[in-house]
């Protein structure tokens, strides 16, 4: 499953609010094994979800997508080898914290120094005792996308009744197709694995209209430029999700890793190097609510 993967977004429909850090609240790095072991080996071990286009996937062999750029970014920052290890998304965001971050699979999965595209929200916040969420990056959204024949884009969803319209396999996108509209739309839902291949069902003719994340449908239209995919303009009506901020984490013990990532982040936030990596992927940057100044 992709970004929208029920074990990222569980928690995520009800609570709006996020959590920032300031830096005068955080602990002074007592614990300085964790980055200088980083160091000393030469290698910052990230973990990333895989089959979550355009954030990270096997391509061909090899790692590919916005937050592998972002990941090799953060280790040349330290001036260590990044080594990305891509995992499938577990029932629970908890599942995939333990197994990634802060103890390891029980199939052999060595832990990572940090973990990427981890939701910044304070609900999650409060049940993670072993790990630091940190240095939030973008902010992500669900929205929608036509076909090229598929008429007014901006109509209400029920509209399509009787056509097929896409979402991936138990997401929220699927559950808000399967529901909107008193179920107006149970009967053409097509099923696909992903968000990504929901919005590029729109461009081989299998959907006329598809619900995917913001990223996913900006990467599909700048993959397949010739294939006449309308993105929606106005917001999805009804839609329980405002949206959410994504960041990193690392283990309780490796704040001054995190911090040290964190600082890289923000300079290259600041700088207009996180727009530059987004937009080699056809994704637009957005700010994460929690990394801006409250006025």
């Amino acid at each position: 499953m992709e970004g929208c993967r029920r074990s990222l977004l569980k928690g995520l429909i009800a609570t709006a609010g996020t959590l920032a850090v300031p830096a005068l609240l955080r602990p002074a790095p007592l614990l300085a094994a964790p980055l200088a072991k980083v160091r000393e080996l030469g290698v910052l071990r990230v973990g990333l979800y895989t089959d979550n286009r355009p954030w990270s996937w096997d391509e061909g062999g090899k790692p590919a997508g916005i937050d592998v750029d972002l990941a090799r970014a953060l280790a040349e920052s330290l001036n260590v080898r990044a080594d990305i290890a891509l995992f499938p998304a577990d029932e629970e965001l908890s599942d995939d914290l333990r197994n990634v971050v802060w103890r390891g699979g029980l199939l052999g999965f060595q832990r990572c120094d940090v973990m990427l595209h981890v939701p910044f929200d304070r609900t999650i916040m409060q049940q993670e005792d072993n790990v630091v969420f940190l240095a939030p990056y973008y902010r992500e959204n669900f929205g929608a996308a036509c076909a090229a024949d598929a008429g007014n884009c901006e109509v209400v969803p029920a509209q399509f009744k009787g056509r097929p319209v896409a979402a991936e396999l138990d997401s929220v996108p699927d559950f808000y197709l399967l529901g909107h509209a008193g179920g107006a739309l149970a009967k053409d839902v097509v099923h696909k694995r992903t968000g990504y291949e929901a919005i590029a069902a729109l461009g081989d003719g299998e959907a006329d209209f598809a619900v995917a994340t913001r990223a996913q449908i900006e990467a599909v239209l700048a993959d397949e430029p010739n294939a006449g995919i309308r993105k929606r303009k106005g917001p999805l009506p009804m839609m329980l999700s405002p949206g959410w901020d994504i960041g990193i984490a690392v283990r309780e013990d490796s704040r001054n890793l995190g911090f040290a990532l964190e600082e890289t982040i923000d300079a290259m936030i600041a700088d207009g190097r996180m727009s530059a990596l987004f937009a080699r992927h056809g994704v637009g940057w957005q700010p994460a609510l929690a990394s801006q100044p409250k006025s």
